[in-house]
């Protein structure tokens, strides 16, 4: 004679297949969460680039004797090396103003787009003071 035997139940039992459908539930919003902390890196890399492409604008703009057109070329170039994390930045491209005494680049673009249907303007400005000579008071 075969004694039947009994299994005790163990807390927890009851709940066999949870982990599963716990896991459907979760995954998509862990998924939105780390896509997004992407997309957030995404956008301060593409605001460092624009600041350095300013920047690298204004240094090249505010030399004595600075040919027109000195900065924007530089920030161009510069943005032309850094890769895409800045896009349609070439439209309508930098922009350096120049005054005696002051020099002013501004670049524009949008981030790259990590999450799709995602788009962040990105808009950096830089400002120096021109070399040039004076006399003393």
């Amino acid at each position: 004679m075969v004694a039947a035997v009994r299994h005790r139940r163990l807390p927890g039992d009851g709940e066999r297949g949870g982990n599963p459908v716990e896991l459907a539930v979760t995954l998509p919003a862990i998924l939105l969460m780390v896509f997004a902390a992407i997309q957030v890196a995404a956008v301060f890399v593409a605001r460092s680039t624009a600041l350095n492409a300013a920047q690298s604008g204004v240094n090249a703009e505010r030399l004595y004797q600075a040919p027109a057109g000195a900065g924007e070329e530089r920030a161009a170039r510069f943005l032309a090396q850094a890769g895409d994390w800045l896009v349609d930045w070439d439209d309508p491209g930098p922009d350096c103003a120049v005054t005696e005494t002051d020099v002013t680049c501004t670049v524009t673009g949008r981030s790259l787009s990590i999450v799709p249907g995602v788009s962040f303007s990105v808009r950096q400005t830089a400002h120096g003071t021109a070399e040039r000579w004076t006399t003393p008071p």
